[in-house]
């Protein structure tokens, strides 16, 4: 992996852990449903003039259908069901199951044909990390509700399989559009029950939860994971659901009080052990094109070009697009 994949990797395993508590805490007071809309509407209309400054929406919305399944797959249904499993289930624990995402992710890709190889060494860690994940359930199944498990495995396979949908369809298409369109989409879908199931009290720290939620797990953080599949395969860049709950389970046993189980002590552990083995190098090469001279900056095409992808086309940052100038909203 590159020195620019292991950062975006860093970055998102920190900016991709901290949600659990966030939701955790606004579901005290917010419904599910309400959280995704407002969650939505702040993370999307925040990159609008990032979007248009990046070409617009026209090219995204031409591929209509790719852009609905993706908002549902990754967005609508998933931070739904997150929602709700988590006025159940502990943060700490939500974090931990939703690591399984990997090696779904995984079948998910051969089942596509992206052609993502896998060796035995990566094989090995993602079943490391599935074993952890099933100690984890398995030793404290007793106090835990089916439902909210049911939601979280769901949520895994959603999680799996849009970074799929984003390589086969809409990967040349400039990213940061994308991103605002599928939250809006997303937003527009949850606009009916957000709006007519409105919190009568929110504590301040709903109110904080809600925010950081929208502007930085939300806005930038699909800047960055887009940006990371780009740089290192969709298969690969969901390893991140391996390191996440390193940081959802410290915040939730120090800022929720969260106890910590003989689960969490057996199964974690494996989980970080198959993280590492899972995003091990598979002989993935990275070349990037030479950027253009000053006046050809802003035109000039990014191309990440990753020999296990088969025969497909390689990824593209379009024309106007902050990442194809290695500049992301963060920088700006």
């Amino acid at each position: 992996m590159s020195r620019r994949g292991w950062i975006l990797f860093a970055a998102m395993c920190v900016i991709w852990g901290i949600p659990y508590l966030l939701i955790r805490v606004a579901v005290r007071d917010v419904a599910p449903g309400t959280l995704v809309f407002l969650r939505t509407v702040v993370g999307g209309l925040v990159l609008v003039p990032f979007a248009l400054r990046s070409g617009g929406y026209g090219p995204v919305l031409r591929r209509w259908k790719p852009l609905v399944a993706f908002a549902a797959i990754e967005i609508a249904i998933p931070w739904l069901l997150l929602g709700d499993a988590e006025q159940h289930l502990p943060s700490a624990l939500t974090g931990l199951l939703v690591a399984a995402v990997p090696l779904v992710g995984v079948v998910a890709g051969r089942i596509a044909g992206t052609g993502d190889h896998v060796d035995g060494r990566r094989w090995a860690g993602l079943l490391l990390g599935l074993l952890g994940v099933g100690l984890l359930v398995g030793l404290d199944i007793g106090s835990l509700s089916a439902i909210a498990l049911v939601e979280v495995g769901l949520v895994a396979v959603g999680y799996a399989t849009a970074p799929i949908i984003m390589a086969k369809t809409l990967s040349d298409l400039p990213s940061i559009p994308v991103v605002s369109a599928a939250l809006l989409l997303s937003a527009l879908a949850w606009a009916p029950y957000g709006l007519t199931h409105w919190p009568s009290h929110v504590a301040a720290s709903g109110v904080v939860s809600i925010a950081v939620l929208g502007l930085v797990c939300t806005a930038l953080a699909f800047v960055l994971f887009f940006a990371l599949i780009s740089e290192i395969g969709p298969a690969r860049a969901t390893v991140i659901t391996y390191v996440n709950p390193a940081v959802a389970v410290a915040l939730g046993l120090l800022l929720l009080n969260e106890r910590f189980t003989a689960g969490m002590g057996i199964g974690f552990p494996l989980i970080l052990i198959g993280s590492v083995l899972a995003a091990s190098s598979s002989r993935i090469r990275i070349g990037r094109a030479k950027p253009a001279d000053s006046a050809e900056a802003g035109e000039h095409l990014r191309v990440v070009t990753r020999g296990h992808l088969g025969g497909q086309q390689p990824f593209q940052a379009g024309p106007h697009d902050p990442l194809a100038e290695g500049v992301t909203a963060a920088d700006r």
